[in-house]
């Protein structure tokens, strides 16, 4: 009688990567799957990624089925073509578990999505819940976190808020309970030590390797889910964009003065009037405090504002605090502007409506060169912009689905 002899994981790992190369519904993986270095190795628990190369644990895999063992592969490489660990180093360092949860979340719901159902399948512990089908990693982080469901419009009064608990690896909100139990490992040392010009190129080859991958899937009539198509996205330096938005809010202000010559025609003792230009006036800043703006990212609006303060040097910012209300506000001169960082104190931390910046605005008959709203999006829907003409740039944290009332500009904090 023959004995069946089970293949060993790296063979059975390179059949997996095969199949999922040639299936209709995730060959637009295909060059992702090749990109980096997979190995099976005995010190990791169940599998690890650090966003480019894959680890997986022999102990682990051995135990696995065909359908899960391709299930497990399958959620390490969503995490390489989301760019998990190169996008979201930020949630990682505010809430590491918080952060893997949500990534989880994401992944597994891809997975679970596809038609083929015998395809790949998830291993026992797994996070997953259908709801977040179509979410991205920060809508999930910021449910968890708040409670708050994409473009869920704020109580107007600031009561009625989600009720969320979290003990251990577990979060309820509003009695329903959420595992925070991610049964792979994530590993961002990788990105952490690398260059940004070396990070730049990994996400510019899994970039275009998404894209070949799609054009390969569309020949099967597959249709990428949305969080794939949303990491395609260019990505737009936000910091570039408000300093070019501040610097331009003046453009077209230059005027002649005879109190400065032009130079050009002085040689020819002709003393034409020369031109200079006015300075920008006030800039309004107006910054979402509600509970899902986190710290450390209203401290890097900040330092970045302090930064567009030392090179425009605009007469005046006023810095409004705001969720459901302008909480107060801060007012900075010339002579205060170099240390506008170390002198913010955000006040509020509630619901949000922006409306109640227009209200303010208007109230007190408040103008300016330009503004900037810094916040999540996750406002009302029926925003109230009226009467507020001062060029706006709405700085939106990561909320892709947002769209600026009237003819404001959109520039997304990633």
């Amino acid at each position: 009688m023959a004995i069946a002899i089970m293949p060993s994981v790296e063979t059975r790992l390179k059949k997996a990567h095969i199949t999922l190369i040639n299936h209709p519904e995730t060959s637009l993986y295909a060059g992702v799957i090749m990109h980096g270095v997979s190995t099976v190795v005995d010190n990791v628990p169940t599998a690890c990624t650090d966003g480019i190369d894959v680890r997986y644990g022999r102990a682990f895999m051995e135990g696995q089925p065909d359908e899960e063992f391709r299930g497990v592969v399958l959620h390490e490489v969503i995490h390489k073509v989301l760019r998990h660990l190169m996008r979201h180093k930020k949630l990682m360092e505010e809430d590491p578990q918080l952060a893997n949860a949500a990534m989880d979340y994401v992944d597994n719901a891809i997975i679970l999505g596809l038609k083929d159902k015998t395809l790949a399948k998830l291993p026992a512990g797994a996070l997953y819940d259908k709801r977040f089908e179509g979410w991205s990693v920060l809508e999930v982080y910021r449910f968890l976190k708040t409670g708050k469901k994409p473009n869920q419009p704020p109580p107007s009064n600031g009561t009625g808020s989600p009720d969320v608990k979290r003990e251990g690896d577990k979060v309820t909100i509003n009695g329903e309970e959420f595992s925070l139990g991610s049964l792979d490992e994530h590993d961002p040392s990788a990105a952490e030590e690398m260059s940004q010009e070396e990070l730049s190129k990994h996400e510019e080859a899994i970039e275009e390797a998404i894209r070949q991958g799609s054009i390969m899937a569309g020949r099967f009539g597959t249709k990428a889910p949305r969080a794939i198509t949303e990491s395609l996205a260019p990505h737009v330096d936000w910091k570039e964009v408000l300093t070019n938005f501040v610097s331009q809010a003046c453009s077209g202000r230059d005027e002649y003065t005879y109190r400065k010559y032009s130079m050009r025609h002085l040689v020819d003792d002709n003393y034409a009037p020369g031109y200079e230009s006015e300075q920008v006036g006030e800039v309004i800043v107006a910054i979402d405090t509600s509970g899902s703006i986190s710290q450390s990212d209203i401290s890097e609006v900040a330092s970045h504002l302090a930064n567009l303060c030392s090179s425009v040097k605009p007469e005046k910012v006023r810095v409004l605090w705001w969720d459901t209300q302008v909480h107060g506000e801060q007012i900075f001169d010339q002579n205060s502007t170099d240390n506008i960082r170390k002198l913010l104190k955000p006040q509020g931390g509630g619901g949000t409506r922006v409306s109640c910046v227009r209200d303010y605005l208007v109230d007190n008959r408040i103008k300016a060169d330009c503004m900037i709203v810094f916040t999540d999006g996750y406002v009302e829907h029926d925003i109230n912009w009226r009467g507020v003409n001062t060029p706006t740039l709405w700085l939106v944290n990561g909320n892709e689905r947002f769209v600026p009332p009237m003819s404001g500009k959109l520039v997304i904090k990633k």
